[in-house]
C-alpha cells in the first residue's frame, strides 16, 4: 500500500521529498487515527482522503506563510525498465504533460487511470462531486493531448 500512498503523494506535490514527507505523516495520522477507520472498507481511500485532506491542509499553511505555489512535476523522473526506451520517452513525455497540468486536473488522472478508481470512488475520495471528476478528466484528456499533438508537429512526426 506505501507504494500507491507514496504515488499519490507525489502527483499532489509534485516533488519526491515532499511526497515523502507527505506520506509519511499519512502515516502517522492513520496510526493515531486507527480508531476511526472501519474494517470492511476500503484502506486506500481512507488514506488517499487522508493524505488530501494533509496536503490542502499545507498549502494552506504554505501560502499563508510564503504566498508560494505548487513546484512543477517536470524535475521528477520515475523510470520503468520493463519498457522500450521509446515507450519510456512517450512515457515520460505524457508523464511530464500530466505533470504540467493544475492538481485538481493530475490529482484525478491519477486516481481514476493509474489507481483505477471509479468515477464516484475518486469523488469520494477527494470530496467533490462526480460532475467535477468528469470535467477534470475530460479537461486533463484535453490538454495531454493537444500538448502531444503540438510536441508531434514541432518534431515533424
Amino acid at each position: 500500500m506505501y507504494p500507491r500512498l507514496w504515488r499519490y503523494c507525489l502527483a499532489q506535490t509534485g516533488k519526491r521529498d515532499r511526497a515523502d514527507d507527505l506520506a509519511q505523516k499519512t502515516c502517522l495520522r492513520a496510526l493515531e487515527k486507527h480508531e476511526s477507520y472501519q474494517v470492511g472498507t476500503h484502506l486506500d481511500r481512507w488514506l488517499f482522503r487522508m493524505a488530501h485532506r494533509l496536503w490542502l491542509n499545507e498549502i494552506r499553511a504554505t501560502a499563508v506563510r510564503t504566498g508560494g505555489g505548487l513546484v512543477a512535476l517536470e524535475e521528477t523522473e520515475i523510470p520503468d525498465s520493463s519498457v522500450t526506451a521509446e515507450e519510456n520517452i512517450f512515457l515520460s513525455e505524457v508523464f511530464t504533460k500530466i505533470g504540467a497540468l493544475p492538481e485538481g486536473q493530475r490529482v484525478v488522472v491519477l486516481l481514476a487511470y493509474v489507481e483505477g478508481f471509479t468515477y464516484q470512488e475518486t469523488a469520494d475520495t477527494l470530496g467533490i462531486p462526480i460532475g467535477t471528476v468528469m470535467s477534470r478528466l475530460a479537461s486533463a484528456r484535453k490538454k495531454v493531448a493537444g500538448a502531444l499533438s503540438a510536441s508531434a508537429v514541432e518534431a515533424g512526426v
